[in-house]
């Protein structure tokens, strides 16, 4: 697998064809991609909600501007994050490791004290802006992964967040959506695909010193 070539076969995808679903292997790919995705501590205060369900989708278009890769796409991955960061998520991330990696209380307890002092420290808005961060660090690893199992994808900032929640009931689940991944496979003619790729220059872009 030639990755850099993978990449350049990737665009964001403005027509699915409707007719084609992801198979189960290649969502459970997706999934654990996600959950693979590297997190700041490792404590994952982001969660990924699948969209399969076509009546819930048509609702939700009209909410991110009328982009209908929204409900033509095989799936909808929105990507969330937490209404906040508990105490009590630190203290089971730190239950999680001495578990699996057998490690002692005694190496984990500074650690697991400092991790809760400093959430303290900072305000709602702040530790939701912390977990904001992380949502992007996870689209920018499911899209490469989508470019390497061939699956096209298509990144949206573009949506009415407060809208989506309401539609999908995350404020039940303590969640607020952040960013949307429709997935599936590009339509024949979408134009687009066959766009030559418009980036700066490698010595534009990369500083070497």
């Amino acid at each position: 697998m030639n990755i850099i070539k993978q990449l350049k076969w990737r665009y964001a995808t403005k027509k699915f064809d409707t007719t084609k679903k992801l198979s189960s292997e290649k969502l459970d790919i997706l999934k654990q991609a996600f959950n693979l995705t590297a997190t700041s501590f490792g404590l994952q205060t982001i969660k990924m909600v699948v969209v399969e369900n076509k009546t819930l989708r048509q609702a939700l278009v009209a909410h991110a501007y009328n982009q209908k890769q929204v409900l033509d796409a095989s799936h909808l991955l929105v990507i969330c994050m937490q209404d906040d960061i508990l105490d009590t998520d630190v203290v089971t991330y730190y239950d999680n490791i001495k578990n699996i990696r057998n490690t002692s209380e005694t190496i984990l307890k500074p650690y697991r004290e400092d991790l809760v002092n400093m959430m303290q420290k900072m305000s709602v808005t702040e530790r939701q802006q912390w977990s904001k961060n992380q949502a992007y660090i996870a689209l920018g690893n499911l899209m490469t992964v989508c470019a390497i199992e061939e699956i096209d994808s298509c990144p949206m900032e573009g949506f009415m967040p407060h809208a989506v929640d309401n539609v999908l009931q995350l404020n039940k689940m303590g969640l607020k959506s952040v960013l949307l991944l429709p997935v599936g496979y590009r339509d024949e003619t979408d134009m687009f695909a066959g766009f030559k790729k418009v980036r700066k220059s490698i010595n534009d872009a990369v500083i070497e010193i």
